[in-house]
């Protein structure tokens, strides 16, 4: 079987709890999604915003690769708190790459399949997850690179010094996984 691509659309504090716990999940715990994708199948999360209701991030903040073919259901832990307390999310594992720097987008617009000409190209971002060319996948992921001593967008300090905070978070997240 090829080997396929895939971009899901999570909000940041959610990518950084699938990193931390190995998974990924999309489309609010959704199976049929998971089941399109195969073993070794690429996988990076794009994150248009922070949290729920948090700033605006627009940055590709994870990449990684599918680790089997199992799709599964969560069943424990803090993140079960639904209404009823009955969310059990459908989920793969994932080898993330805990190296990596969260990158904005608007710099690869132009290069990049599935924006490239595209004035909308956010609006085929609500579904979810989309799949990828290997080409957006591979500049993506170099993208998502970081080389030490290199300033990029994504690390690159506001005017008045401070990072944006989903850096500081992405930054202390990778430290402490090493």
């Amino acid at each position: 079987m090829a080997i396929r691509y895939w971009l899901g659309v999570v909000h940041h504090d959610h990518v950084l709890r699938g990193v931390a716990g190995g998974f990924a999940q999309v489309n609010h715990g959704a199976r049929a999604p998971l089941e399109r994708m195969g073993p070794s199948d690429g996988f990076v999360f794009y994150s248009p915003r922070e949290s729920f209701d948090g700033e605006p991030l627009k940055q590709f903040t994870a990449v990684g690769r599918l680790a089997d073919a199992e799709v599964f259901q969560a069943t424990q832990g803090p993140q079960m708190r639904g209404p009823a307390g009955d969310f059990l999310p459908w989920r793969r594992r994932v080898d993330w790459d805990h190296d990596a720097v969260a990158t904005p987008i608007r710099p690869l617009l132009p290069s990049l399949d599935f924006t490239r000409d595209k004035r909308d190209w956010g609006y085929q971002l609500r579904a979810g997850l989309i799949e990828l060319t290997r080409h957006d996948f591979e500049l993506i992921r170099d993208q998502l690179r970081h080389t030490p001593g290199e300033q990029r967008p994504s690390t690159a300090r506001r005017a008045d010094g401070s990072r944006h905070p989903a850096q500081h978070a992405t930054i202390a997240f990778a430290a402490g996984l090493r």
